[in-house]
């Protein structure tokens, strides 16, 4: 089991331990258990495809690209015009089909085969730091890679996470949201990130929304020190 890392000393306890904060959030809301993909490229480009759009139109997006294409190495051989027309109902095609092909002509460059599973035995940061190196690859897609492809405890802090997060005192409001995926995974068990990152999701779509949050509804109002919550 990996060693968890020590928090840092400049940022305050939060009012819950991460393990409060799970329980009453599943109470809340349930959750579905993990179920790993066991497909890491498959969750690379996903990532990619998900970024400023909703998961349903992402999701339509990963559909017809798998449609359009037989394999990855399909994908790199065909026109970007093709690509950008699969993926087109994820927004900013132009944009993200060069990305994706960029993405997917290092990987196979540095893995013809295609195979990502030696991300598994590696130890986190370097499992990170390889993914990061990748094109277009920041620590929340090396996140998501790694929890929902490899069952791995990286914690990816979306724009929910780190919303909620930052209303509930768990890192500074101005923290920048790379640094928060250290400081806030440092602070939970490896068995606890799953949890964390779902429950934390579903709080901010439901309930701590960016504008109107429902805080009259809210199952932390109680101790919640509502920052920036107008």
């Amino acid at each position: 089991m990996p060693a968890k890392r020590a928090p840092r000393p400049d940022i305050a306890p939060p009012a819950w331990s991460p393990g409060e904060l799970i329980a009453i959030l599943d109470e809340a809301y349930g959750r579905a258990p993990q179920q790993a993909s066991h497909e890491p490229v498959f969750e690379l480009v996903l990532t990619l495809l998900s970024q400023h759009t909703s998961d349903l139109n992402s999701g339509v997006a990963m559909h017809r690209l798998w449609e359009a294409f037989p394999s990855w190495d399909a994908v790199l051989s065909a026109p970007i015009e093709a690509v950008e027309d699969a993926i087109r109902p994820g927004g900013l095609a132009p944009t993200k089909s060069r990305r994706l092909q960029a993405l997917l002509t290092e990987v196979r460059e540095r893995r013809p085969d295609w195979d990502l599973e030696f991300l598994r035995d590696l130890p986190l940061d370097e499992a990170k730091a390889w993914l990061t190196s990748l094109p277009g690859v920041g620590p929340k897609t090396a996140a998501c890679v790694l929890l929902f492809a490899l069952e791995r405890p990286a914690l990816p802090v979306d724009t929910h996470v780190e919303r909620v997060s930052k209303r509930l005192g768990l890192v500074p409001p101005k923290m920048p949201a790379d640094k928060a995926h250290d400081v806030l995974e440092a602070m939970l068990e490896p068995e606890q990130v799953y949890a964390f990152h779902v429950d934390l999701i579903q709080h901010g779509r439901r309930t701590c929304h960016a504008r109107g949050p429902k805080c009259d509804a809210c199952p932390l109002e109680s101790r919640c020190p509502k920052v920036g919550v107008g």
